[in-house]
This record gives structure tokens, sequence and C-alpha cells, in this order.
């Protein structure tokens, strides 16, 4: 039976284990610290500030869901409105003992923030740790590591900034450590009267562990008590005060920390054979790394002992003991030294052993000849240690000393050799790269025009960095707060007049105003682009600390002296009596172009203020009942639509997909992620729809198909290593979660990794997931060739080479979804969705066995309506597949622990195991009929057969059928007569295979221009009762619909956007046209003088005439390739006309080819 388990364990618990993730272990560290305090009859509290940054921007949302435990401990937590001011306040607790009204004896102050943060507050920590912290208070800077840069600016390492601040470094290599070396932090402060810095790398941060919480109590990690008496501390550091206050630092108090290091051995030596020669030094991440390139190598302690090789972990690599380190490294040949970055310890270790008599020699960023050993890119990985290991046993110890299994291990990570010719994929994916989220206001706000120059920022609109098509000519990116400012070194040495620079209303916060203050002195023109979006969306959706609403806003942005402010916004009539600053003025958001344009025009500082709620904001607000939910949802006919993709141009929203159907590519609105910005409707293409859901059919989900079975499990051993690759956003840390906590429940030990950077923007995530009957140490990170399972819930991005990478041949096993989830290039037509995922799917079992595929999303949307339940399908499947070593039993209580839509993750678990077992008998019982998308008569039926047979004479009769609707039945059998023609010569020419290859693409090329899309067309194929009835089924019968339109002749008049036209008065309306189409190319026919009209009715004759030229002058193969041509003719009016002028071009080119 499952243990018992609570979601509170990880912050209430005191015996036993836990699972948490690094983030909630800081939480924990703050709750364990006023514990001890309270059992040492300390009357203290503990007060925490900072600013969310990545790799701890979701700190903040850990406290606030902990506030309960917060309060009952007497922790106060206030974020702040920045980094240096958050410093700021946190230096303020350690003057608390001068206050006369002071309530306790003593408060620990926790800072947060992220390293470039510590940059920033920098000079307040510089002036607290000068003036010393209260013996027993203690400030500790929790201070958030990216050394990969997966979401920041700039890559960090702290190590040098902490000792230009003389501030202590401890470095955790674990999530147990976070509070082990955490509690030490205060300790150590308390003991020194310095800061003391707590180094949380993203590896650490974003992983979650088991952990055990006996073994973390104050009294068993022996924690010092503070000091009995408090320290003298003098007034205000002016002048000569400061002057000793710093001689005092740089002697005594880090005297004070390095004697703390010595007693409670923070540094020590961790493994000591007898007659050690070679030695590993490391700290924190560095440390864990070493632990999984030694486990990969089959390096244990065994084999440790055999060839010598001794480990050393500094906990605390700053400030250094030069004796005691020196110490560390005695009768060793030599020490590598593994640390990402600069060779902060490297130098320390040599400075340490210098003028100490023969020593060893230390290697770690270069070799004894000065040879590249580990590079100084990113964060080192398994792989990069385990060579570099292997080569220093070599080079110490002797070639014939390396193991066996080691060499192998380093055989199966050696990258294959570079292909002598590059060539690319066949149904290559592309790669899913973050970008805005569906509505995403950014997404509209940055757009513009190409030669626009732009200043990227801090934030969500720093993604126009990763997606340049419209986002202007970019130049730069600054640092948070100084956005627009590198315009002020520019201005004086160019021509160009103007400027454009985005920022966000959290960095406006934060510090930004500065920057446009500074802009306003320095006298130059340019537009700051103020995007509203009510929340810090890039860590979360935190609330923005001190925010000025608009009219606030524009009131002193015009004190600034800014010369003219526009607001763009959805909604202009909610302005309506709100009093702005005169030179304020309101647009609504369509017209940004316009505003941007007129303020370029204006001399000096201008603002355009984009007022647009976060969409991310808005799913949640309404989750909650906060906010409410649009009554319509934008819907597209997709008959109606051409497939051109103008529409996701011109929204590039993720929720704008493209679907195969019968008559080629079109585009679908992905309902369940769609937020409902209606930027799509944008453009002249009338087969958009606004739908009011009426009264849905109730979804009624049938029972399991299948009796669900124990599966017979795939691996023996002690740990299963899984690699999951995802979309943020879709859950693939929540289903990480529910795993570890079901290997919890049943007793094992459990750690992952989510590596997301900026995944919650649809970028890619993977998880790696350990679960083991033992203890699990090191780096969490999969290292190539060493994952179990592969488990693949975006198709993507499981064919990466990174990915694959971590899988070994003949072992690891694939369990994959196979549903193809756009990516921002296939929305935006820069990469064409593939048909098939069979080459993805091939590339994955070259080093895959036993692979289990299942359309995981299309049974979770087919079930429940929304693609949210998709991973936990797939998990499903992978239990049944017998790869997952916890039981169902206790997957389903994680999934009740977890408390998220209960009953369908329990069923989308349910069913995922039942399409392992029988997945022919789950598509049987989800399966529902669609009706043709065109109805065949018998007459169309017989027509086609009398050209062809099989699927051929399908194909033609669907086409034969719609064009007698289209216009009458001589018009569809000229089509029909023509392709046959067209289908003899080429089987006289090369056969009746080619003859059959060419009438298929002639017959959907010369379908698609005969059925050119006019009014006629248009109004019959909303009329469509094929289209009628698949809407009624997702949004009811009685449901509310609404056309929009842009007619020519409303063009004409001037109308700039689209009408919105009453379903019910459009339907009489439609059918008018739908009967008039017989008018289509007389006299008559009012509609057929637009120019597009000409076109179109003059392209019919020009597609047979270059077949028929193409057949004539060259092969079947070179027909075929002008028939194909025809896809390229897609869109209305202007977009129409520029896929005409490309179809035309490739069509001369072709035919010159073929001559």
């Amino acid at each position: 039976m499952p243990a018992t388990v609570s979601l509170d364990d990880k912050y209430v618990a005191t015996q036993g284990r836990a699972l948490m993730s690094g983030v909630q272990a800081l939480v924990r560290l703050v709750l364990d610290q006023r514990r001890a305090d309270a059992a040492r009859g300390l009357n203290t509290r503990v007060y925490v500030s900072g600013y969310q940054g990545s790799p701890l921007g979701t700190l903040d949302g850990e406290m606030r869901r902990a506030q309960r435990h917060l309060d009952e401990a007497g922790v106060v937590f206030q974020p702040g409105l920045n980094e240096e001011l958050a410093a700021t306040a946190v230096a303020g607790t350690q003057m608390l003992d001068r206050a006369p009204g002071k309530r306790h004896d003593g408060v620990v102050g926790f800072w947060y923030g992220k390293n470039p943060g510590l940059d920033r507050a920098a000079d307040a920590i510089r002036h607290g740790n000068l003036a010393g912290t209260a013996h027993l208070g203690g400030a500790v800077a929790l201070i958030g590591d990216d050394p990969s840069c997966k979401s920041s600016s700039v890559p960090s390492s702290c190590e040098p900034m902490a000792e230009s601040l003389l501030m202590p470094l401890l470095a955790p290599g674990s999530v147990a450590e976070v509070i082990e070396f955490g509690l030490h932090a205060v300790a150590l402060s308390r003991a020194s009267g310095l800061w003391t810095g707590l180094k949380i790398i993203a590896d650490i941060a974003d992983a979650s562990s088991t952990v055990d919480l006996g073994a973390l109590a104050h009294d068993v990690l022996a924690v010092p008590a503070p000091p009995a008496q408090p320290r003298a501390r003098g007034g205000a550091l002016v002048g000569p005060a400061a002057v000793e206050a710093e001689a005092d630092l740089l002697t005594r108090r880090l005297d004070l920390a390095r004697q703390y290091a010595r007693e409670t051995g923070l540094n020590r030596i961790t493994f000591d054979p007898r007659g050690a020669r070679l030695g590993i030094l490391s700290s924190g991440t560095g440390y864990a790394t070493v632990l999984r390139a030694l486990d990969d190598l089959g390096l244990g302690e065994a084999e440790l002992d055999a060839l010598g090789i001794r480990l050393i972990r500094l906990a605390m690599p700053y400030p250094i003991d030069e004796e005691a380190l020196a110490g560390l490294a005695s009768g060793l040949d030599e020490v590598l030294v593994v640390e990402d970055k600069v060779p902060f310890l490297e130098g320390h270790l040599k400075q340490s052993l210098y003028g100490r008599g023969p020593g060893p020699v230390v290697v770690g960023r270069r070799d004894p000849s000065g040879r590249p050993l580990l590079p100084a890119r990113g964060q080192l990985s398994g792989e990069d240690v385990a060579r570099a290991i292997v080569a220093r046993i070599e080079a110490v110890l002797g070639a014939d000393r390396v193991p066996e299994r080691a060499r192998a291990h380093l055989a199966a990570i050696a990258p294959p050799p570079p292909s002598r010719i590059a060539l690319p994929m066949a149904g290559d994916l592309g790669a899913r790269v973050p970008y805005f989220c569906s509505g995403c206001p950014h997404n509209t706000s940055t757009r513009t025009a190409d030669d626009t120059l732009v200043g990227v920022g801090i934030g969500c609109h720093a993604m126009v960095a990763l997606d340049g098509m419209h986002r202007g000519h970019q130049i730069g990116l600054t640092q948070m707060g100084g956005e627009g400012a590198q315009w002020l070194g520019m201005a004086p040495f160019t021509d160009d007049r103007t400027f454009v620079q985005n920022i966000g209303d959290g960095t406006f916060h934060h510090s930004g105003s500065l920057a446009i203050r500074a802009a306003v002195a320095a006298g130059v023109t340019m537009t700051y682009k103020l995007l509203y979006n009510d929340a810090v969306a890039m860590t979360g959706g935190q609330r923005v600390e001190g925010k000025l609403d608009i009219p606030a806003l524009t009131r002193v942005l015009a004190l600034e002296g800014v010369r003219r402010i526009i607001v763009t916004t959805d909604d202009p009539g909610k302005y309506a009596g709100v009093e702005l600053d005169p030179i304020a003025s309101v647009r609504h958001r369509d017209r940004l172009a316009e505003a941007e344009k007129e303020l370029a025009a204006v001399d000096g500082v201008t603002v355009l203020i984009h007022d647009d709620r976060c969409a991310a904001e808005e799913r949640r607000l309404r989750k909650r009942g906060k906010l409410p939910t649009p009554a319509e949802r934008v819907v597209v006919n997709e008959r109606v639509c051409e497939g051109c993709g103008d529409c996701g141009d011109v929204s590039t929203c993720l929720s704008v997909q493209p679907v195969a159907t019968e008559f080629g590519r079109k585009t679908r609105i992905h309902q369940s992620s769609c937020n409902s910005d209606f930027s799509c409707l944008k453009g002249d293409c009338p087969s958009f729809l606004l739908v009011e859901p009426g009264t849905r059919a109730r979804r009624e989900i049938p029972e399991l198909p299948v009796e669900l079975v124990e599966p017979r499990r795939r691996f023996e051993g002690s740990s299963t290593l899984l690699r999951m690759p995802g979309i943020g956003g879709t859950g693939v840390v929540t289903v990480s979660q529910i795993l570890q906590m079901a290997a919890h429940i049943d007793g094992f030990h459990a750690a992952g990794l989510e590596q997301v950077g900026l995944a919650q923007k649809g970028g890619p995530v993977i998880s790696d997931v350990r679960i083991s009957s033992k203890p699990i140490s090191g780096i969490l990170r999969a290292s190539r060739g060493t994952a179990d399972v592969l488990i693949g819930m975006d198709i993507v991005g499981t064919a990466q080479p990174a990915t694959l990478a971590v899988a070994r041949p003949g072992h690891t096993v694939a369990v994959l979804n196979t549903a193809v989830v756009p990516t921002a290039a296939m929305v935006t037509n820069r990469v064409v969705p593939p048909n098939s995922v069979e080459d993805a799917l091939e590339r994955i079992a070259q080093v895959t066995r036993d692979p289990l595929h299942v359309d995981a999303q299309w049974i979770a949307e087919t079930l429940f309506g929304d693609h949210m339940p998709t991973n936990m399908v797939l998990i499903g499947a992978a239990y049944q597949h017998g790869v997952l070593p916890m039981s169902a039993a206790a997957i389903e209580e994680a999934i009740r622990l977890n408390g998220a839509a209960v009953e369908n993750t329990l069923l989308a678990f349910r069913w995922g195991r039942a399409a392992a077992l029988d997945p022919a008998a789950v598509a049987a019982a989800l399966a529902r009929p669609l009706p043709p998308v065109v109805e065949v008569d018998a007459t169309s039926a017989r027509r086609a057969a009398e050209v062809a047979d099989g699927e051929l004479a399908q194909l033609l009769a669907t086409r034969i059928a719609d064009l007698a609707g289209y216009q009458d039945r001589g018009y569809a059998e000229r089509y029909a007569e023509e392709v046959r023609r067209v289908m003899v010569i080429a089987t006289e020419r090369e056969g009746v295979e080619a003859g059959r290859r060419l009438a298929a693409a002639y017959a959907r090329g010369l379908h698609k221009l005969m059925a050119y899309k006019d009014e006629y067309e248009v109004a019959r194929l909303h009329l469509d009762p094929v289209e009628v009835t698949r809407r009624e089924a997702e949004f009811g019968a009685d449901a509310k619909v609404s056309v929009l339109l842009h007619p020519p002749v409303f063009r004409a008049m001037g109308l700039q956007r689209k009408i919105k036209i009453d379903g019910r008065l459009a339907a009489p309306m439609f059918r008018a046209l739908r009967a008039a189409r017989k008018l289509r190319g007389t006299p008559l026919d009012v509609f057929g003088k637009a120019q597009v009209r000409v076109v179109e009715r003059a392209l019919i004759g020009e597609y047979q005439s270059a077949v028929r030229a193409a057949l004539a002058n060259g092969s079947v193969d070179d027909a075929v390739a002008v028939a194909e041509a025809a896809d390229l003719i897609r869109g209305y009016e202007d977009v129409k006309l520029a896929n005409v002028a490309a179809f035309r071009a490739e069509v001369a080119e072709l035919l010159g080819a073929s001559k």
C-alpha cells in the first residue's frame, strides 16, 4: 500500500523523507531557521525580500503558497521593488538592535535575486557587509546562478562577485544541501558579522528530490549556536570609521569565516584512499557533476581506491583558507579542479600551494602543457568531466589503469564524425523555440517596420530577438533598467532620426523610469513602447510592485518631460471619462502602426503605452473566476479557408494552427489554447466566424474498452532514468512531479531536473527523472547514452540531436506521442508542417528499442475536448509498456495529491494504459464517424470511375461533385475530361503509374483553380451542410454565429476592417448569392470585373497550357512539378495576387528547366 504522505510534508514534517524542489527547499530553509532559533529559546524573526528572476523566478510564488506556514513561524515575506532596494531592506534588519521600540532580539534577513540582480544590488550589499550583521540576526543572499544562460540575458557565475564584495559564499550541490548549507550560512553570518551568499545554480533551483528530513535537523547537522554576546558596532560608517570597518572586515571577520569552515568541516576530503596520487577538487554543482561523471564511468569507491583518486569538496569556495586548502591537496601528484567558467578555485589552489615546497600539479581549464582540458563555455556536463578525468588518469597513473567500462563509456559519448556533405533531413520538423503565448499582447505591440531601429530589453518582449520577422532593425540588448539609454550614446553619431525602445511595465517600475528621465535630459528623439500588461510575465506573472495605473503613469511621464503619449488598447471605450494627462490620447490597438509613425514624427521623447493584459495572466484569472471568459470563440470555416497563412502571419499566434484536409493545408483555431484576443481576424480572409456557444451535447466518456492488467517490467536493477522532452505550458513539470511523488509514495528515492529556460513561452522543456531504491547523488541531468526511457511528449523536441544523444541503442525504450504540435515557424509558414512523422520516428528508432507510438493528443482531445491531459495519457501508456518502476496505485494517489483536474487526469492515465494494451480497441471506442467533405452523387462517382479507379477515382469523384455544386454539371464535366486527357498523354509517354501520378497532381491543382473562391463560392461554402454540422457538433445547434467579411466593394469605399454580420442575417444573403452563381463569368457578373477575379479566370487556361507544355517538352516528373506549383496560389485579394506572381515565376522557371 502507498505510504501516507501530504504536500505539506516538505514544510512541516521533521522525520522521514519528503519530496521538494530546490526553490521549495529555500522556503523550508527559512522555516527551519525559525525552528532552530525557537528550539534555542531565541526571540527572533525572519525577513525575506528580493526580486524575481530565474532560476529563482518562482520563489515568491512558493513563499505565497506557504504563507500560512510562514505566518505561524514568524516569517515576513515582502517582495522588493528591485534588487537594490530589497538588499537595503535586508540590511535594515541588522539595525534592529538600535531601535528603541524593537520587539525581537534579532531578525535573520534573506535577500534573493538572480546573478545580474546581485550586480545591481552590489552597492547595497557592500554597504551592508561593511556595517556588519547582528549576532542574533544574520544576512544571507540567495543568488540564482544561470551558467548556461537558459533564461537570462547573460551567463553567470557569482564567485568573482562574492569575492569582490568580501562576502563568504556557500555552494549547495543538491536540494538537501540547500537546507544544510543555508542553515550554515545563517550561522556563519552571525559568527563572522558578514553577509553570506548561497549559490543556487539553475540545476539546483529547477531540481526536485526526496530529502531525508531527520538528517537536516539543526542539532544533527551540528550547526553552531549564535554568539552569546553582541558585537560592538559604531555609528554611521563615514570617513575614518569606514576605513576601520573595512580593515576589520578584511582581517578579523574574514578570518572568522575561515575559522567557521574549519570547525564545521565545510571544506573537506570526501574520499581518501591510501597512497592517493590524483585529486579531484570541486564545489557545489561542480562536485555533483564529478559524482555523475564517476558514476557514468563506473568508478565507484572500490575503483577509486584501486586507482588512488582523492575527492575534495569545498562547500565554501570563498573565502579560501590557504593553509587548510593546501592540506587537503597534500601528498598528491596532481589536482584536477572542476568548475564552471573562470578558473576561480584553480587560481586560489595555486596561490595556496605557492611557496610551500614541492606540491601537486594543478590542472583545470588547461592541462600541464597548456592544452584545453575543461571548457569555459556554459556549464560543465558529465561528459566534459568524464573525458577530463580519464585524460588525467592516463597522464598521471598510466593509460593501462583506465577501467574497461570507463573506456566503453567514453566511446559511447564520443560525438559522431561530421558528415562530409551536409544534407537536410527528410521530414525535418525543425526546432521548437520559445515564442509568445497565444494572445500575448507583446506579439502585437512589438511588430514594426523592418527599417525601424529597435532596442531589445528584458522581459517577454525580448523574444523579438528570437523571431526577427517584422520586429524592426534590432540594435543590442540592454540590462534591466537601461532600456533606451544606448540611444543616448548612438544618437550624436548617426543620421538616423529616431529610435524605438520596448520596455515592460515591470521593468519600468523596477528601474526603467530612470532611463526615460535620462533620455529626456539628453534631448534625444525616440519613442518608448511601454508594454503595460499588468504582470511581470517573464518570471511567472507576479504583480508589479509599486505599480501606477495608466492615468497616473501619463501624468508622471508628462512631468518627466515626455512630449507626447498615445495609449493603444483593445477597448478604447473603457477610457471614456478617464482623465489622462493632456498630452495623452487613446487609439484602438489596430492603429498601433499609425500611432507609432505619428510619434516618430515628434521631436523629443514620446511614449506609446500598449494597454493589454498578459495572456497567461488572463487565463489564470479566468480559471479563478476573477475575469469573465469571452462569450465568442473564433472558428475557421475550413472550406472557405485558403490555407494562405495570412492570419498566422498577422497574428503570429500559436493557436492558429495548420491542418491537413482533403483540399490541402488549411487553418484551424486550436480552441483549448486560444486566448480570444482576436488578432487573427485581421486581413481579408472571409473564412472566420465568431461563435457564441449554445447548448453543447454533454461529452460522454465511454467505459474503457479493455481490462487493465499489470504490465511486465522491461528493466531490472535498482534505478531508472527517464528523459521526457515536452512543450512549455503543457504540464511537463507537473507530470514530473507526479511521477516523483508516486515513486516517493512507493518508497523509492526520486529526483528530477526540469530544464525549462523560456519554456513557459511555448519553448522546449526537458525533464530528467531518476527513480532508485538507493539514495541518489550527483547532478541530475542525463549524460549521453545513459537514459533508460525516452518519453517523447513532443515529437519535435524528441527528434532533436541533443535529446537522442542521451539514448543508448539497444537499451533505451521509447514511448512517443505522435501528434505534431505546430512550432512558431510552422504557424508563420517558415517551415511547412510535415504530412507524416515517419522520418522523425525512424531517427528515434535508430537509438532506441521496443517503441510504443500513441497519438496521445487525439485521445485527450477526443475524450475531454482539451489538449492538457495529453501528457498523462502518454504516462499511462508508458506505465503499461512496463518502463515505470512505481505502481499504478501510487501514480493515481499522486494525481489525487496534486489536486488539479483529478478525475480527468485519472481517466487520462487509464486510457493511456488502455491505448498501450489494445490501440485498436481504443481507436474503435473513440472513433466518431465524420461526414465526407463533399457529398459525392452517383453521377460524379460514375464519371470518376470512367477516368480512373481506386484512390484516384475517389479523389476525382470528390472534386467532380464539388465543381458541379460550384457551377454546374457541364463545368464539372470539362474538369473530368481535361484530367482524363492529360492522364492519357502521360500514360502513353511513360506508363500507367506515371499517368496516375500526374493525374492526381493535376486533378488537385486544376480543381483548386477552377473552384476559385469568389463571392458566390464563399456564400455557398458558408452554407455547406458538412461545415455547419461540424460546427454544431462542437458548439451546439443553438450557437449564435456571426460572419466576418471584408468585401472588395466595401474596401473600395475605404472600409479598412471586416464587418461583423449576424449569421441569421447573413444566411439569406448567402442563399441569394449561391443561387446567383449561374451569373459567374457572364456580363451580369458584377463581381467578375474586379482585378483579382480577372486574374483567377485567366489562371485556369494558363495552368492547363503550362502543364501540357511541360509534358510536351519534358518528362512526366517535369509536368508533375508544374502541376503541384498550383499549391502556391492561396489567399484572397492582395495576398492571392502576390502568390499568383510567385506561381507564375515558379512555373516559368520550371518550364525553362524542362526545355
